[in-house]
Formats: structure tokens, sequence, C-alpha cells
């Protein structure tokens, strides 16, 4: 299947114009899936990588999108290849992250937890802590460049097949007063259940640090029920497949009605789901279902360049599918700063003094 056979995930949306500029907040976005294609091509030729299927930009763009648009989670997962090769220097990390936050801010982002595998950017020399120290670096810069209308923080992320999880965690929490707000697992789930880091997660329990786990896209919800009842997640990345403990009539079974009673946030990714398998189209996505059934649902983009969209990209999305207005989108952003990775009174603020301003003034025009 390809974007263009699929008319619900064609090409993207003309976006409304106060979608652009209604507060955004997103927890789900990966640095190493969002990068600027030009970048990717600068890059490239800077460090000598030539495995580039093309170095024109803008098909570089819909060869990224075209080469993820596979239905599969392994095969959208190996695009990663080329992005992660020209992410090896300190100069590039700092560049690309920099460039994340003036992209997101651009977009009216307003709050981002941006996730990474520092694992995968040591080919170059660095160690784990100076990939960490260049990342936070740029962000810091892109925050800057914006006009200081982002707040960026740091996931980092252990890979689900392989054994670093544990060296991640304890990266994460050495980290966490420099811009590094909590720790993810990601990569293929199936095959890699999240409790084989079990001892990642009881080291960030013991020392009162957040983590999230990918749960829920490729496997159903034994995964999801791994996560949340052996390992202890506060989020679950993606989680869509908790339908499978809802029945027809909408009523929830154990695992589901836990989720949702317990205010366990879902971040849910609609354009990325699509890819991957985990639905079939936008209409058809279950984030309209589990919204009405009482989730908490927060609104994300998972990889804006390998799923070729944006946040006010996603939010028209649900826009032409659900017929959301404003009032809606202030809920999922309001949900995303309720159950972001920041000390509450930050996350107060943010609430108070620019997303329900923010919404407000859409209201008034």
């Amino acid at each position: 299947m390809h974007l263009s056979d699929n008319p619900a995930a064609s090409a993207a949306p003309t976006v409304a114009d106060w979608i652009r500029r209604a507060p955004k907040a997103v927890l789900h976005d990966h640095l190493d899936g969002g990068l600027r294609p030009a970048t990717i091509v600068e890059l490239a030729r800077a460090c000598g990588y030539t495995a580039l299927p093309t170095e024109d930009p803008a098909e570089l763009a819909v060869w990224f999108r075209d080469a993820a648009d596979s239905g599969s989670l392994e095969r959208y997962l190996e695009t990663f290849a080329h992005t992660c090769a020209v992410m090896q220097t300190r100069e590039a990390l700092h560049r690309i992250a920099a460039e994340c936050a003036e992209d997101l801010a651009a977009d009216g982002v307003v709050y981002a937890e941006i996730r990474y595998a520092p694992e995968q950017h040591l080919e170059g020399g660095l160690t784990l802590d100076e990939v960490v120290e260049a990342v936070n670096d740029g962000f810091r810069e892109g925050e800057r460049r914006a006009g200081g209308r982002i707040t960026v923080r740091t996931l980092l992320t252990g890979m689900r097949h392989t054994d670093r999880s544990l060296e991640i965690a304890r990266l994460t929490v050495a980290h966490r007063d420099q811009g590094v707000a909590g720790f993810d697992i990601a990569g293929g789930e199936i095959g890699n259940p999240p409790a084989r880091h079990l001892a990642a997660f009881q080291h960030l329990k013991q020392h009162n640090c957040h983590f999230t786990i990918h749960a829920g896209e490729a496997v159903g919800a034994e995964s999801i029920h791994e996560a949340v009842q052996v390992c202890g997640t506060e989020r679950i990345g993606h989680g869509v497949r908790i339908t499978d403990d809802i029945a027809e009539d909408g009523t929830l079974g154990r695992l589901a009605s836990y989720v949702r009673d317990n205010r366990i946030a879902l971040e849910v990714c609609p354009t990325s789901n699509l890819q991957t398998g985990a639905a079939k189209d936008y209409a058809s996505h279950p984030i309209d279902e589990l919204r009405r059934l009482g989730f908490r649902i927060t609104l994300n983009t998972d990889n804006r360049l390998v799923s070729g969209t944006t946040m006010s990209e996603e939010f028209q999305h649900m826009v032409d599918a659900f017929g959301y207005g404003p009032e809606v989108f202030e809920e999922f952003t309001v949900a995303a700063l309720d159950a972001a990775f920041l000390p509450l009174p930050e996350r107060q603020r943010l609430i108070d003094e620019v997303v329900r301003p923010g919404y407000a003034a859409l209201a008034a025009r």
C-alpha cells in the first residue's frame, strides 16, 4: 500500500488557520524521526554517508513517507537507518535538536517531550553522556531561537532488542536536572516484551524517575498489561490496542477499566498507526471511541519526517474524520500537560498562562 492508494492517508491536508494558531503539546515525538530532509542531505555529504536513496530534499521526504507506509512496524523502523547514520557527531546532534525545537514552535507547539536512544549515536566516538549533553544543548539553543515560545524536555530511550536499558535508565537519572524528563523503551514490539527490561524500570522507580513504555501498537492488550501491571508505566506509547479489551458495545474489560480509571495517558499517534497497520484509516481510528469512553488521550506525531506529518496536520485529520472543534484539542492539550513529566507548577503555568488563554482567544474570534 502507498499513501496515494489510500485517500484517508494521502498527502498533507490543508490546515485551517485556527489550527496553526492553537497551542499544542506533544509527548510522543522521536528526534531521529523528525529531521529536515535538507539537513539529512547536508549532514550525509559532510560525513561521507552515501546510502541515501536520493539527495534531493523534496524527493527524500516523499521516499521516507512511502517507505514507512507498509503496514508493518518492522518495515517502518527500517527507515531510521538513514537518519541515525547522520546523527553521530556533537555538531550534528546539536543542530538537529535546535531545528526540531524551531520546527515545533513554528507549528504552535508550546511544550514537547522528544525521545531518542543515546546508544544509537555512538559510532562517531561520542560517549553516552556526550550524546545527551549535545542534544540538551541543542534544545536550549532551539528554545532561544524560538523566542521562548516552546519548552522542550527529552526522554532517553532504551531499545527493546538490546541489553542496554539499565545503562540508559542510569543515564536518565544522571541527567534529569539538565533537561531529561524521563525514560522510554522503543523498537520492535514483537518478541521483545517490556518486562525484559524490568531492571531498568525498577532502577527508575528507586530514584523517583518518570518513564513511559511503547506498548499496544504492534502487540495487543497483553503488551499493555505487562507495561502497566508488571513494569508500572506512567503512560503508554500508542496504546491503541487497548481496544482488544473493549467489547463491541463499549463495555470495558478489567485492563481497559484500570487504564482509564487510573488516568494512564495514551500517547496516540494516528498517522503513524495507519502506516504500521495499527489502524485502517482515520475515520475508523479508535481515538474517538477511546475519548468518548473517558480515556486520557493525548495527540502526537510520533515521527514528523517518517510519517510526513506535523501536529497541525494531526489536528486537521481529526477535524476531517470526527468534526472536532477547538474545545476537543484544548482537552487533548491539557491532558498532555497533565501527563507531562514536568513538575506540577510548570505544568499548571503552561495550562493557565498559555493553553487556556490561547484557546479562549480562538473562541473569541
